[in-house]
C-alpha cells in the first residue's frame, strides 16, 4: 500500500529520512528554503512507512500567463520501481497543481530515459521536441 504525503514547513527530517531517493545528501540549509517557499512542493511516498519515491514541484509565474507547475525531479527507489509509484507521484503533483489553479504543468526529461518517458505518458503527458540550454555556475 503506498501513501503519498505532502510535506512542509517542519518536515527537514522527513526529507532526510527520504534522502537516499535523492542524488544526495539533502542539505539542511537548502531543505528548511525548500519546504518553507509556498511554491515549491515536496511530495513523498510512503510503502509500509518507508520512504518509496518522491516527485518536487516548482511553481512558476509569469505575467502574461499565469501559473504553471514545473516537475522538477521524481525518484523512486529501486525496490519500488514497476509498482505504479512514479505514475502515482505525477498524478498527486498533477492534482496539487490544479487545486493551486495551475493552469498546467511540465517537465524535461531526456529521450532514452526510458522508464521517465513510459511514466510520463502514463500519466497522460504529451511529448514534444525543445531545446534545453543551461547555465552551470560554481558554488
Amino acid at each position: 500500500m503506498t501513501r503519498i504525503e505532502r510535506l512542509g514547513p517542519g518536515d527537514e527530517e522527513k526529507v532526510a529520512a527520504a534522502e537516499g531517493l535523492f542524488d544526495g545528501p539533502a542539505k539542511p540549509d537548502a531543505a528548511h528554503h525548500f519546504l518553507n517557499d509556498p511554491g515549491h512542493h515536496l511530495l513523498i511516498a510512503y510503502s509500509d512507512g518507508e520512504p518509496a519515491g518522491f516527485v518536487s514541484g516548482v511553481e512558476m509565474t509569469h505575467p502574461d500567463k499565469g501559473t504553471e507547475m514545473f516537475l522538477y525531479e521524481l525518484g523512486v527507489g529501486e525496490a519500488h520501481r514497476r509498482k505504479g509509484v512514479a505514475t502515482a507521484l505525477v498524478e498527486a503533483l498533477k492534482d496539487l497543481a490544479r487545486e493551486r489553479g495551475n493552469y498546467g504543468m511540465w517537465v524535461l526529461c531526456d529521450e532514452d530515459n526510458e522508464a521517465a518517458v513510459k511514466t510520463y505518458r502514463r500519466a497522460g503527458g504529451s511529448d514534444s521536441t525543445p531545446i534545453l540550454f543551461d547555465w552551470q555556475f560554481e558554488s
